[in-house]
């Protein structure tokens, strides 16, 4: 029972997420994500350009609330904007970009279009990135043209975690061209990247001989000094202690003619 109100919560995810981009479509909408909140559904868009999602004093979006509303049976929805912070290394807003820019010029400049598009995604700082346009380009007959540079995983964990892909449609006088995009971002982590640790140099110094001779005349001499001046001590110390008694010596005569 838990498992099929996970997968519930998952495709009513993915058909908000579809009715969104339906809905949003030429404004920047990267993705979308649904989370559930004590005081009803949280609905967070992210998008490059906030401003036509939110419209004039808020127009799109209360239109927004109300068709997802009655459409999704949704007791109580929120709907959050946050802005994409890099747009060239969003696969979503680059594949849309193109499907744009493919209506709007047509097909006669559709391989410009890629090559620009690729190069603005590299210049952001992508590893690589493959883009794969397919449909009645330039002439009547269907074929894909495949654009592609930098370095990209194509099968693995990564290809399927860590590179971003994206479909778009652009629709056309011919036909219907389909777009792919796979970015590969710069804060991947991969496993073949090796960071070897850079070890501490010592260094040793020489002293020089006539240095070295130096030191050694100087140790000993402290050392003789040293010596010297615990002889001194020494001697001191003994003429005390033969002074004391000569003068206890003196003394006793003359308490005795006292005593007498």
């Amino acid at each position: 029972m838990i498992e099929r109100k996970f997968v519930a919560q998952k495709i009513q995810e993915l058909q908000i997420q579809e009715y969104i981009t339906n809905k949003m479509r030429n404004i920047g909408h990267s993705n979308t994500k649904l989370q559930k909140t004590p005081l009803g559904e949280k609905i967070i868009v992210y998008a490059s350009r906030p401003g036509l999602i939110v419209g004039k004093k808020g127009a799109n979006i209360r239109s927004l609330t109300k068709s997802l509303k009655a459409k999704f049976n949704l007791e109580n929805p929120t709907i959050e904007i946050s802005e994409v912070e890099n747009i060239n290394l969003d696969a979503n807003i680059v594949a849309e970009k193109i499907a744009d820019s493919i209506e709007r010029f047509g097909t006669s400049k559709f391989k410009a279009i890629g090559h620009k598009v690729m190069q603005n995604v590299m210049d952001s700082g992508a590893l690589g990135i493959e883009i794969l346009i397919g449909g009645k380009i330039p002439s009547s007959r269907a074929r894909t043209w495949r654009f592609y540079t930098g370095y990209l995983k194509k099968c693995g964990d990564i290809a399927l975690t860590g590179v971003k892909s994206a479909q778009r449609k652009a629709n056309i006088k011919t036909g219907t061209v389909g777009i792919k995009v796979k970015i590969m971002p710069p804060d991947i982590e991969l496993p073949d990247r090796i960071q070897l640790k850079e070890e501490k140099e010592e260094v040793i110094e020489e002293i020089p001989v006539d240095q070295k001779k130096e030191e050694t005349a100087s140790e000993k001499k402290t050392e003789k000094e040293e010596a010297k001046e615990q002889k001194s001590s020494e001697e001191k110390t003994k003429e005390d202690v033969k002074e004391k008694p000569k003068e206890e010596i003196k003394d006793q005569p003359e308490e005795k003619k006292k005593d007498e």
